[in-house]
C-alpha cells in the first residue's frame, strides 16, 4: 500500500493536521500582501500627493492580480501539485517587496504590486493551500479549511502593527524591502512539509448529467457563476472597513496607528469567526452558514453608520469582525461538496478570486464615495445593499438544498 495512503499519511491523519499547520503559517506569512498596503496607505499617498481614489489603486490592482493568480496558481496546483504555485509565491513575494520600495511614481508601485505581490505573490499562499486542505479531511472538513482560510486573517492580524511600527521607524521604503526578505527566510523551510501528494480520493460516481451528482443539482458552471456573484457582493461589503479603516481613522483624528490597531482587532476576532463557523458548518452545511454568515455581516457594517468614537470604532471593528469571519471558506466548501476533486485547485481558486475581486471593486468604490462626498456613510449604504445580493443568493441554496433532501 503507498505511503501515502496509510492511515497515519492519509486522510484525516496526524499529518494532515501538520500539513494544516504548515498551511496557515504559510498563508499567515503570504497574506502580508493583502493588508500591507492598507497600513501604508496614508504614507504613500502622502509622498506621491494623490487622491484617496487613486491612492487605493495599488490595493485595488493587488487585489485583481490576487484574483486572477489565484485561477493560475489552482491550475498549476491540480496538474503539478500545490508546492510548485507556492515556491512561486515566495519568490514573487520577496522580488515584489524588494522593486515597489524603489518605486519613483504611484503607477509604478501600484504595476509592481498588481503583478508580483498580488498576480504571482500572495495568491499562491491562499486558494491552493484551501483547496489542497479539502484533499486532506473528510470528517472534519469544515473547520480544517476554515482554519486554513484563516491564514489571511492572521496576516491581517499580526502584520498591520509590524508594518505601521517599520513605517514610523523606518519609513515606507525600508519597511517594504524587510518585509520581502522575511517572506523569503521564513516560508521556505515552511514548504517542506508539503511534498508529499494527496491522498487518494473518494471515487466520484459519473452520470450523464453533471447536475445529479450535485447535492444541490446544479451543474458546475452554473454553481461557479452563482458563487461568484455571491463572493462579488459579499466582498464589496466587506472592503469598506477592512481597506479604509486606517484613512478612516485619520480623517476621524485618531491617527493611523489606532487604525492599524483596529484593522488587527478586525482581523483576529475574524480568525475567531472563521473557526467558530468552521465548526457551524460542519453542524448545519455550507449553504446554511453562508446565509447565517452573510446576514450577520450586513448587521455588523450598518453598526458603522452610527458609531464613530474611538471605543465605539474599536468594538463595532472587534463585532464586523466576528460577524463576516466565516463567510469565504464556505465557498471552497460549497465547492468541494459539488465538484470532482481533480476541479478542486482550479474551481475552489475561482470562487475564492471572486471574492478578492469583490474586495478590489469594493476598496475602489468606497475610496471614489468618499471622494464625491467627503464622507463615508455612502460607501457603508453600498455595502449594505451589495450584501443583501449575497443573502439572497445564500437564501436559494438553502431552500434548493433543502428541497433536494425532502424530495430524496
Amino acid at each position: 500500500m503507498p505511503v501515502m495512503d496509510r492511515a497515519e499519511d492519509g486522510v484525516d491523519s496526524r499529518y494532515a493536521w501538520m500539513r494544516l499547520a504548515a498551511s496557515v503559517s504559510l498563508s499567515t506569512l503570504g497574506g502580508v500582501g493583502l493588508w500591507s498596503i492598507v497600513v501604508a496607505l496614508p504614507a504613500v499617498q502622502a509622498e506621491f500627493g494623490t487622491a484617496r481614489a487613486d491612492a487605493a489603486l495599488p490595493y485595488t490592482l493587488t487585489t485583481l492580480g490576487f484574483a486572477a493568480g489565484g485561477i493560475l496558481m489552482g491550475k498549476l496546483s491540480d496538474r503539478f501539485g500545490v508546492l510548485v504555485p507556492v515556491l512561486i509565491g515566495i519568490v514573487a513575494l520577496a522580488a515584489g517587496y524588494v522593486l515597489s520600495a524603489q518605486a519613483t511614481s504611484m503607477v509604478q508601485f501600484a504595476l509592481i504590486h498588481g503583478a508580483l505581490i498580488g498576480l504571482l505573490g500572495s495568491c499562491a499562499t491562499f486558494g491552493p493551500l484551501v483547496a489542497d486542505t479539502s484533499l486532506w479531511f473528510r470528517r472534519r472538513r469544515g473547520f480544517a479549511v476554515s482554519l486554513a482560510a484563516s491564514g489571511n486573517y492572521f496576516a491581517g492580524a499580526v502584520w498591520p502593527p509590524l508594518v505601521q511600527a517599520g513605517i514610523a521607524a523606518h519609513g515606507w521604503r525600508q519597511t517594504h524591502v524587510m518585509v520581502g526578505l522575511a517572506c523569503l527566510a521564513l516560508m521556505l523551510p515552511l514548504v517542506l512539509v508539503l511534498r508529499r501528494p494527496p491522498p487518494r480520493q473518494e471515487p466520484v460516481r459519473i452520470v450523464a448529467d453533471a447536475a445529479a451528482s450535485s447535492p444541490l443539482g446544479l451543474r458546475p458552471n452554473t454553481l461557479q457563476v452563482l458563487l461568484g456573484i455571491a463572493g462579488i457582493a459579499c466582498c464589496i461589503a466587506m472592503a469598506m472597513p477592512q481597506v479604509h479603516i486606517v484613512a478612516y481613522c485619520v480623517d476621524l483624528g485618531y491617527g493611523p496607528a489606532r487604525g492599524a490597531e483596529m484593522l488587527s482587532v478586525m482581523l483576529a476576532c475574524g480568525v475567531v469567526s472563521r473557526l467558530a463557523f468552521g465548526a457551524i458548518l460542519d453542524r448545519i452545511g455550507s449553504t446554511a452558514t453562508l446565509l447565517l454568515s452573510a446576514s450577520l455581516q450586513a448587521l455588523a457594517l450598518a453598526l458603522f453608520l452610527p458609531f464613530d468614537g474611538l471605543v465605539s470604532l474599536y468594538l463595532v471593528s472587534g463585532i464586523f469582525g466576528l460577524f463576516q469571519g466565516g463567510i469565504v471558506s464556505t465557498y471552497a466548501v460549497i465547492v468541494r461538496e459539488n465538484v470532482p476533486a481533480k476541479e478542486v485547485g482550479v474551481r475552489v481558486g475561482i470562487a475564492l478570486s471572486a471574492t478578492l475581486v469583490g474586495m478590489a471593486i469594493g476598496g475602489w468604490m468606497s475610496g471614489l464615495a468618499f471622494d464625491l462626498t467627503g464622507s463615508y456613510r455612502m460607501a457603508v449604504a453600498n455595502g449594505i445593499a451589495w450584501n443583501l445580493v449575497t443573502i439572497l443568493i445564500a437564501g436559494w441554496l438553502v431552500l434548493r438544498r433543502r428541497g433536494r433532501l425532502a424530495y430524496a
